[in-house]
């Protein structure tokens, strides 16, 4: 009998989890009749601040399948599914988030896909994005055409963390041992071969989003310097560009001067190309800074997360 190791990180879903975790025992005794694999739960408090780490004890009280780690405090969404892939024990670990955006009705499809087919991981995607914000939709679209053609990684638009992997994609994942981690981008980095899932997006059953449109764009940040040295490029690139362009200038100063004399005049013209030239110089300093800041948290060699309890 193989073991499926179900990963959930949760940061105040005391709202959402009973849901969750009604629909996922539905859900694993179908896996156990259709598949022969038992399931274990792994929930990750991310330093909730509501009954979330109280709801978790409970469940286990009563269901000895269910296991908890929890955070001395707020590491992260990243810090809560290294943790679990980390803790998991199953031949398959899945992860999942417990508002039920993620349906668990999928998982028999990708257990079928890896466990009796070519592949060694099953991933999910939405077609659509049904109840999100307009303009947080559009900026979700351009931040993956630009990951996808500044960066080698294949980041798929619409991938969610909700994917099925067997034990040598997850030890993988576990050897890339980095502070700053953009799941996403490091489950495309590792290959494997990868099944696709496509479903219709799903709102989530109880409580509230902890993705800010500010949250997301740090995130999405957070994923291009990642992945990318593009960026370098782009300042360095534009650096050269604009030295050329005073190199020219400079020339057509001096001719002027020479050949029509030199009235004062044209200062407001001269106010802006100082203006447009200091732009471009904090841009530049803060693309270096943002790949030096992280070079500077790596060299800590902090730890991913602190638990606090974990059974």
């Amino acid at each position: 009998m193989t073991v499926l190791s179900v990963v959930v990180p949760c940061y105040n879903e005391e709202k959402a989890l009973p849901f969750f975790y009604d629909r996922i025992v539905e859900v694993a005794s179908q896996l156990l009749q259709k598949h022969n694999t038992q399931v274990e739960f792994w929930f990750i408090d991310d330093g909730s601040k509501d009954g979330t780490l109280a709801l978790i004890k409970q469940l286990q009280k009563s269901d000895d399948r269910v296991h908890y780690v929890s955070f001395s405090r707020n590491f992260g969404k990243e810090a809560g599914i290294y943790a679990g892939l980390e803790a998991a024990r199953g031949d398959y670990v899945v992860l999942m988030d417990a508002d039920l955006q993620d349906p668990p009705e999928l998982l028999s499809d990708m257990l079928d896909a890896v466990k009796d087919g070519p592949y060694d991981c099953a991933a999910t995607r939405r077609v659509d994005r049904k109840g999100e914000p307009p303009i947080r939709s559009f900026f979700a679209r351009c931040f993956y055409r630009l990951i996808n053609r500044i960066s080698q990684t294949e980041i798929a638009d619409g991938a969610r963390d909700f994917r099925l992997m067997t034990r040598q994609v997850v030890d993988a994942i576990l050897a890339m041992t980095e502070v700053n981690r953009f799941s996403k981008g490091i489950f495309g980095w590792v290959g494997f071969k990868t099944k696709w899932l496509e479903f219709e997006n799903v709102e989530r059953i109880a409580g509230e989003t902890k993705w800010s449109f500010w949250k997301l764009f740090l995130y999405s940040i957070e994923g291009i310097v990642a992945f990318s040295t593009v960026p370098l490029a782009i300042a360095s690139v534009a650096g050269l560009i604009f030295c050329g362009i005073a190199f020219l200038a400079l020339v057509f100063i001096f001719l002027r001067a020479l050949l029509w004399g030199d009235p004062v005049a044209g200062w407001p013209s001269m106010l802006c190309t100082v203006l447009l030239m200091g732009g471009i110089q904090l841009f530049s300093v803060g693309v270096l800074g943002q790949y030096l800041s992280k070079t500077y948290l790596e060299t800590k060699r902090r730890p991913i997360y602190i638990a606090k309890e974990k059974e």
